[in-house]
């Protein structure tokens, strides 16, 4: 019982961040028409190139710890393209050991605990 009630909460959280990102998307149109039909266009502007530094910001401290370096990208390219051409399916995990010469062992499945 606890196992559907937690499916439900997690379903009805994400209804609800929905629901949001929808109206401050609605929200977001409507000040930019305001803005258009009272012809404030260096306010516009001025938002828009707050917007985009406050992107470039959030670029810049993302977390990408768990990326791929690009001298190990690029030597995955031809052993990908191999794989792709004999047809042989290859998980993304164990081509990125292979890169770094480290061998990938398929992790246990975790159990779950009954109450």
């Amino acid at each position: 019982m606890s196992r559907n009630y937690s499916r439900a909460a997690a379903e009805g959280a994400r209804k609800r961040r929905r629901r949001n990102s929808i109206l401050l998307s609605a929200a977001a149109v409507a000040v930019i028409v305001i803005l258009l039909m009272l012809e404030q266009v260096a306010l516009l502007y001025l938002i828009a190139t707050l917007g985009v530094a406050a992107l470039l910001v959030v670029v810049a401290f993302a977390d990408l710890h768990g990326a791929p370096t690009a001298a190990a990208a690029a030597a995955n390219v031809g052993e990908d393209a191999a794989a792709i051409a004999d047809r042989v399916a290859r998980p993304v995990a164990s081509s990125a050991a292979s890169a770094s010469g480290a061998v990938a062992v398929p992790r246990r499945p975790k159990r779950r605990t009954r109450r």
